[in-house]
């Protein structure tokens, strides 16, 4: 069985105030053109379909077509909600559009139960498992202890009593210990969110998202990526489409297929004449997305509306310089966007008590912290 693996659309997503809407439009036909030239049985879709969990209608329509576009093709579409998308939205007529083949995770209550499909060497069940806090697994579990994340996914998925002499396929939204961040992906705190990939033993394969950076974790448990760039730190990142295949006993064998974006996202680094001079400007596509770094040591006066006459897409300015450098040794600019809310606690606590927080205290903070991300979430 062919698979193609998708993952983090952020549909209706801005980036820096501007609108990534057409370029979503574009990469979604990229990913039908995959789709088109690798024929595959079936697309998963692993999470974060939106990028706000009451998504605006554009969104909403660009999703549509592009389900319209799969089930005209006659594929199979398993998807669940992920951090950002609302369960109850996403799992919105599910019942109905199964028939159509085109299956969401339900908003969890307490079980799971599997998507079955054939192939030709027997039955690949899927479970769909939307994105879980502790706090929603806890109450249907009362026996169980249930302290993190990890505990958490256990229990659900020990829970489903998997019948492991078929091939199982679990596609689910979450932070694997181990994967590497993006800037654009939302960060818990002290790493609380993280799940041990021990827990997803006994699966043939592990589609996962909420990881934006394509990565393994195991060569089974895989994060595909989002199709486009949504952080300037993901710049170097080449973008693909995960096509999975499985074999009989659970043979399993993974490819990408790059993708190509409408506009890329591009760090430019060098002073106003060299970025301005036409030698420059001429060999770069001035309509991608654009980071200027000037490394000028006067300020460039206007320099945003003078550098989008040539690069109409800036999204970002700042300088690198003497000004800049020695300002930031002395203020530390920008260092407490690095820190978790815990550690920033726990140096306002050292500066005012004269001592750190013990571990039992720390304990405590991150346990009220985490409480208070679920009540916004």
């Amino acid at each position: 069985m062919k698979l193609v693996h998708l993952s983090d659309l952020h549909l209706g997503k801005r980036l820096n105030e501007f609108s990534l809407v057409e370029d979503q439009a574009y990469i979604l036909e990229e990913c039908l053109r995959v789709i088109d030239a690798e024929r595959p049985d079936a697309v998963l879709l692993a999470g974060d379909l939106y990028d706000k969990s009451v998504p605006s209608a554009e969104a909403v329509v660009l999703f549509d077509s592009f389900l319209v576009g799969l089930v005209q093709r006659g594929l199979q579409v398993l998807a669940v909600s992920g951090n950002h998308d609302s369960a109850e939205r996403i799992s919105f007529a599910s019942r109905i559009l199964d028939a159509n083949g085109v299956h969401f995770s339900r908003v969890f209550a307490g079980t799971v139960e599997p998507v079955i499909l054939q192939d030709s060497f027997g039955e690949v069940r899927f479970w769909l498992l939307p994105f879980l806090k502790p706090a929603l697994v806890r109450p249907h579990y009362p026996d169980a202890e249930i302290t993190d994340y990890t505990a958490a996914y256990r229990a659900v998925i020990e829970s489903m009593q998997m019948d492991r002499s078929v091939r199982n396929v679990l596609v689910a939204h979450a932070f694997v210990t181990g994967a590497v961040r993006s800037e654009s992906e939302e960060v818990s705190v002290g790493g609380a969110d993280n799940v041990d990939a021990s827990v997803f033993e006994g699966f043939v394969y592990v589609a996962l998202g909420h990881i934006h950076g394509p990565q393994n974790i195991t060569g089974r448990i895989r994060y595909c990526g989002t199709p486009l760039k949504y952080s300037f730190s993901e710049a170097r990142q080449q973008k693909s489409v995960t096509v999975v295949e499985l074999g009989a006993k659970g043979e399993l064998s993974l490819r990408t297929v790059p993708l190509i974006p409408k506009r890329d996202l591009c760090e430019l680094r060098g002073t106003y004449m060299e970025l301005t001079s036409k030698a420059d400007y001429d060999k770069r596509n001035r309509e991608d997305y654009m980071h200027i770094t000037l490394t000028d040591e006067e300020d460039i006066p206007d320099a945003v509306s003078r550098l989008r006459l040539i690069y109409p897409n800036l999204m970002k300015l700042d300088y690198d310089n003497t000004r800049t450098r020695t300002r930031g040794a002395i203020d530390g600019a920008g260092e407490p966007e690095r820190k978790t809310p815990l550690q920033l606690f726990g140096e306002l606590y050292e500066k005012q008590n004269g001592a750190v927080l013990s571990a039992e205290q720390e304990a405590f903070c991150t346990g009220l912290l985490e409480r208070i991300r679920e009540v916004d979430a």
